[in-house]
C-alpha cells in the first residue's frame, strides 16, 4: 500500500466512520467520506491511496483526475501568495502547484477557474505535491496543423511561458506560440485565449496572433482618440501631420496607426482639421 498507486482491496470491518480494507495482510482506513456508492462487507473495491495531515495512510475509492504516470488539465481553484495555485484534482483534498514553479511574474500567475497542464507528484512521507508537464510531456500529444488554418480563428489554454512569449494548447491538440509582439497584455498561465493564426510552420505547429486585425483595430483606435477629442470638448492639438513621438506619448500609437484611425474619423465625417488642429465635425460652424 504506497501513496499515489491504486490497489483492489477487501472490505474487513465495518465501523462507525468507515471500513477497514484489507490486501490479507495489512489494513487501511476508507473513510466514509471517501466512499462513492453503498459498500458492505467481505467486497472488493478499487482504491487510491493518501496520506492525511497526521501522515496516515487512508484510501478512497474517488478517482484522481492525475496520476504519477498521467497527465492532465486541472482547474485552478484556489490562489494563495506565498505558496501557489491549488487545484482540484479529483480527490477531497485539492492539489498544490508552488510558488516557485510558476510565473516569476505574480500578474500572470493563474486565475481561479483557469486551467493547467499537470502530473501528480509523490514526496517521499507520501504527500501529494502537482507539477506542470514539460515541453517533453506534452511535445507527444500534439497534431500537426494544416496550411488551411491560416488566418483562421483558433482557441488555446497558456500552458507554459517564456521571456519571449506565451505557448498554448488549442481545444483541436495543435501546438500555439504567441510571440510578445502579437499580443497587448499577456496572457495568464492557464488562460484560455483566442487568436488568429498567423503562420503554419512546416513542423506543424501554429504562430498565433491576439491582436485585433487592422481594420478592428483602426475602429477601436479611432474611437480612442474621438474619445480624448470628447474631454477635450471636442478639439485636439494633433493632426495626421504631427510628430510620431508626440502621438506615440499621448496615444501609445504609431504615427501609421494614428493616421489610419484619423482617416477612418474624417472618412466617417465625424472630425476634419484645420491649422494644426482636429475638431468634431459638429464644431466646424463655430470656427
Amino acid at each position: 500500500m504506497i501513496p499515489g498507486t491504486f490497489a483492489t482491496l477487501t472490505i474487513d470491518e465495518q465501523v462507525d466512520y468507515g471500513y477497514f480494507l484489507t490486501d490479507g495482510k495489512d489494513r487501511v482506513l476508507l473513510h466514509n467520506n471517501e466512499v462513492i456508492g453503498e459498500v458492505e462487507e467481505g467486497e472488493k473495491v478499487e482504491v487510491f491511496f493518501g496520506v492525511d495531515a497526521q501522515d496516515r495512510l487512508y484510501a478512497t475509492m474517488k478517482k484522481p483526475l492525475i496520476t504519477q504516470d498521467t497527465y492532465g488539465w486541472v482547474e485552478v481553484v484556489d490562489v494563495v501568495e506565498d505558496m501557489g495555485a491549488f487545484v482540484d484534482i479529483g480527490l477531497s483534498k485539492d492539489g498544490l502547484v508552488a510558488k516557485d514553479h510558476l510565473p516569476f511574474l505574480r500578474e500572470v500567475w493563474p486565475n481561479v477557474g483557469d486551467k493547467l497542464y499537470c502530473t501528480l507528484k509523490v514526496s517521499k512521507n507520501g504527500r501529494f505535491f502537482v507539477r506542470l508537464a514539460t515541453e517533453e510531456i506534452v511535445e507527444p500529444f500534439f497534431k500537426n496543423a494544416d496550411r488551411a488554418l491560416f488566418n483562421k480563428e483558433i482557441t488555446g489554454t497558456v500552458y507554459r511561458m517564456i521571456v519571449a512569449g506565451s505557448f498554448i494548447l488549442t481545444e483541436e491538440g495543435y501546438k500555439g506560440f504567441i510571440h510578445s509582439s502579437q499580443r497587448e497584455v499577456e496572457p495568464r498561465l492557464g488562460e484560455t485565449v483566442t487568436g488568429r493564426v498567423i503562420d503554419v510552420k512546416e513542423d506543424g505547429t501554429i504562430n498565433v496572433s491576439l491582436l485585433p486585425r487592422k481594420h478592428e483595430a483602426q475602429g477601436s483606435d479611432a474611437e480612442r482618440i474621438y474619445a480624448y477629442m470628447q474631454e477635450r470638448n471636442g478639439a485636439m492639438p494633433f493632426t495626421d501631420k504631427s510628430d510620431p513621438d508626440d502621438i506615440k506619448e499621448r496615444f501609445n500609437l504609431s504615427k501609421g496607426a494614428f493616421k489610419r484611425a484619423l482617416g477612418l474619423l474624417m472618412k466617417n465625417n465625424r472630425v476634419y482639421q484645420k491649422d494644426g488642429w482636429t475638431y468634431f465635425k459638429e464644431e466646424e460652424n463655430n470656427q
